[in-house]
């Protein structure tokens, strides 16, 4: 590399557009910056967070607000984002095109989830993540007067940055927003501004006190031939609930959008549908995160075999009416309680097919093996990793070309050095 090279890698340029290139400093400065500005917003939200849920389980006549709840947040997006919302797939849309990513989507997104939350809604935390992430990083890229490519990128370090504050885990979040946009090829250019991003969003949620959650497994069966074939029946099974659970999403809004086109009553036939189902299961244990349900996987609680299912129909219920959050939290819930399930059925160490569960049934449903072997590792640590390894590779492989982010890409097949670039079904 000459003289003039190196320069040009640390200094940026501007195109005659007025749009600056950004250089290795540049990209370093920004990358830090990302991270703590989204790292203390993700910190605020997940503290809010833990606030909501806690005075909703002290106050539980809150889940007769769930109708009030949904119209709310429906009127909020109507009246504040004024488009039609797609929830996470705008970021991802973003990212592949040059599709608009308004910055009040972050403070939008931020309050709705908080709501959902508050009255009982089944969602997770991470749709408010990638979304608060990629629309303040989108901002950043606007005010900086970036080229549309950087401002991809700086998205990408947003999303990482609130993934990896939220969750604790920074690898994964690293990885994940630059899996997740397109199956089959990862944007590497985004990979030290991600990284940076998501360890210094982790440190400044770590130092106000939002902690990553660790899931113990006390019993690791040895691993031999009978316990890899288990476990690659076991994931298989879950790469099929992974295409249950994606269908049901995806059939279950579309149905309602088409049946009833008025978004109020949308919103109130949904949040009347989850305060049923809640009455009927006499108890609030689908209600919210279930992250309590989660960590009992853990530690020998007795899980009866529909809980997933219950927790896909809860879910569904709620994000196909206006609710805002995610499906990540719950996809975890469900592979979690699936995994135990199974486990305490078949005399299988339910806690580690508990992790297995989480991690098989999060690649099924984002289609990123690499970033669902990450999380594995952060969340459970590295002894179980050739259940994980086998694990994350068939869910891959059987969960087809489903997925929870209809903007997502399918580049290359699956099974072949294929070129086929299409959407998830």
């Amino acid at each position: 590399m000459d003289n003039n090279e190196f320069k040009e890698k640390l200094m940026h340029k501007v195109d005659h557009n007025g749009h600056r290139a950004m250089s290795v400093v540049g990209w370093t400065l920004a990358a830090i910056f990302i991270g703590i500005s989204v790292g203390l917003f993700a910190t605020g939200f997940g503290l809010s967070m833990r606030y909501v849920i806690k005075f909703r389980e002290a106050h539980k006549w809150m889940i007769f607000l769930l109708p009030i709840g949904a119209v709310f947040i429906t009127f909020m997006y109507k009246q504040i984002l004024k488009e039609k919302d797609s929830g996470t797939n705008t970021v991802i849309a973003a990212i592949q095109s040059d599709e608009h990513l308004p910055f009040r989507l972050a403070p939008l997104i931020f309050i709705a989830t908080l709501v959902t939350h508050l009255v009982g809604g089944s969602a997770g935390r991470e749709g408010a993540a990638l979304q608060m992430g990629g629309a303040i990083g989108n901002g950043i890229g606007r005010v900086l007067k970036l080229n549309s490519t950087n401002k991809k990128t700086m998205i990408m370090c947003g999303m990482s940055a609130a993934f990896s504050a939220l969750f604790g885990t920074p690898m994964a979040a690293a990885i994940f927003s630059m899996e997740v946009v397109s199956v089959g090829i990862m944007h590497y250019a985004a990979l030290v501004p991600c990284v940076i991003s998501s360890l210094v969003a982790r440190y400044v949620a770590n130092y106000f006190g939002l902690g990553a959650e660790i899931y113990p497994i006390e019993v690791i069966p040895k691993f031999t031939i009978k316990t890899s074939i288990m476990i690659c029946i076991f994931a298989i099974l879950c790469g099929l609930a992974s295409m249950l659970f994606c269908t049901m999403l995806h059939k279950y809004e579309s149905f309602l959008s088409g049946k009833v086109s008025n978004p109020y009553i949308k919103a109130i036939i949904g949040g009347t549908s989850v305060l049923a189902l809640t009455l009927i299961v006499g108890n609030q244990t689908y209600n919210s995160t279930g992250s309590a349900i989660i960590m009992s996987c853990f530690t020998g609680a007795s899980i009866g075999l529909g809980t997933f299912l219950l927790k896909m129909i809860f879910t569904t219920l709620t994000l196909s009416c206006g609710y805002k959050g995610g499906e990540i939290v719950p996809t975890l819930f469900i592979g979690a309680t699936f995994g135990a399930a199974v486990g305490q059925l078949i005399g299988f160490s339910p806690a580690l097919l508990a992790a297995v569960g989480m991690g098989a049934l999060f690649c099924g449903v984002t289609n990123c093996p690499i970033s669902s072997l990450l999380i594995c590792f952060e969340l459970f640590g590295y002894e179980p990793m050739p259940y994980f390894l086998l694990a994350v590779a068939f869910s891959y492989w059987v969960s087809g070309y489903t997925g929870l982010y209809r903007a997502q890409k399918i580049v290359y097949s699956k099974y072949r050095s294929n070129y086929i670039d299409k959407k998830v079904d």
